[in-house]
């Protein structure tokens, strides 16, 4: 695989982790206003601030899991490993990574996984 490539979804990557640590800041900090604005409300008023609550919950909780998928791929290529599908060791297409830097399996992989979850 092409250096300059794999140099590219690393910056590409580091990119996106960024993204979603701002992210995940910024939900905390909505977190923690919903929690100091909840004393003095009533009943309905705190039914909505426990939506918004799982919701924000709910969201930090995908973005915890993209940012594990995002420092994976990192160390994959920070390790050589990167671009090289887990399970038969082919090397995943370029076209694969760009539209999901975090794939760990190529498309044949992949298909034959979720035919087996149906």
């Amino acid at each position: 695989m092409n250096q300059d490539f794999i140099d590219g979804m690393k910056e590409k990557l580091i990119a996106e982790r960024n993204v979603v640590l701002a992210s995940i800041a910024e939900h905390n900090a909505d977190f923690k206003r919903i929690l100091e604005e909840t004393t003095g409300k009533d009943s309905v008023d705190e039914a909505a601030d426990v939506i918004d609550l799982k919701m924000l919950e709910s969201m930090e909780k995908k973005e915890m899991e993209q940012l594990e998928l995002i420092d994976a791929a990192i160390k994959r290529i920070d390790t050589g490993k990167y671009g090289y599908c887990m399970k038969c060791g082919t090397e995943i297409p370029e076209g694969r990574l760009e539209a999901i830097p975090t794939a760990v399996l190529c498309v044949d992989c992949k298909t034959a996984l979720e035919r087996r979850g149906r």
